[in-house]
């Protein structure tokens, strides 16, 4: 069972899962996942940045963390906004969204095609040309994947990320430059969608609070932002610094 409920956050209440998305899904769905220290919890470096603290991090869990990741290494903190111990420098701080699902018209599409393991040299490539967010050599082991076609060229691809109970994030939403505007990006979202409705969950997503284009086109296509969130990074102290 997770450590979290899908309760909403409140006093005498426990945390809703979308509060702590990646510790819910390490403890959850994604648990064969996990490489673990303590409280703290992370995805192989290969198959995805996320990292998941618990709520409210003591100095063993910090320890913990610098332990896990190595002195000098850089560590993302998602959905996390509270300060870091001496020591520790921020290298990276976003603001962001998270939507939900509040009446997606989610439905299949046939010229979809499933991307696997195969596929990740041209979803790799993909990526590098539309930065869509991080997307590593086994993301695609998270879940479904699809992409469009162009003359056998992969031309544009969204999938499934975290995966707390209940929910899966719909993430690497891309299309390549010179097809934008053919509302690929919105077929294979409702695709997706269609997919993680099948199973009986619910999708959301995160975005970049400035790419306001991107929250215009989410928000026309059935998603409401359910809350504000930080994507941060900070460094691990190098040895004989403390945490």
């Amino acid at each position: 069972m997770s450590e979290y409920a899908s309760g909403s956050k409140g006093a005498g209440t426990v945390p809703h899962v979308l509060d702590n998305p990646a510790l819910a899904s390490l403890t959850g769905p994604h648990a064969h996942f996990a490489e673990r220290r303590g409280r703290v919890l992370r995805y192989p470096l290969d198959v995805s940045p996320w990292l998941a603290l618990p709520d409210e991090p003591d100095a063993d869990d910090w320890a913990d963390l610098a332990a896990l990741a190595g002195p000098g290494a850089e560590v993302p903190v998602p959905a996390y906004s509270a300060g870091f111990p001496a020591h520790w420098e921020v290298t990276f701080d976003l603001a962001g969204v998270q939507l939900v699902d509040d009446g997606v018209a989610a439905a299949p599409d046939d010229e979809a095609v499933r991307l696997g393991p195969a596929d990740v040299p041209e979803m790799l490539d993909l990526v590098e040309r539309t930065q869509p967010g991080p997307f590593l050599p086994r993301t695609v082991e998270l879940g479904t994947y699809l992409g469009i076609r162009r003359g056998g060229t992969l031309v544009a691809m969204a999938g499934e990320r975290l995966h707390p109970p209940g929910w899966t994030e719909i993430s690497a939403v891309c299309t390549d430059p010179a097809f934008r505007g053919a509302g690929l990006a919105t077929r294979l979202v409702h695709a997706v969608a269609h997919g993680i409705r099948e199973r009986g969950e619910t999708p959301f997503l995160h975005t970049a609070a400035t790419n306001t284009t991107a929250i215009r086109l989410y928000e026309s296509l059935g998603f409401r932002l359910r809350r504000t969130t930080r994507f941060m990074a900070a460094r691990v102290p190098a040895v004989g610094a403390g945490v």
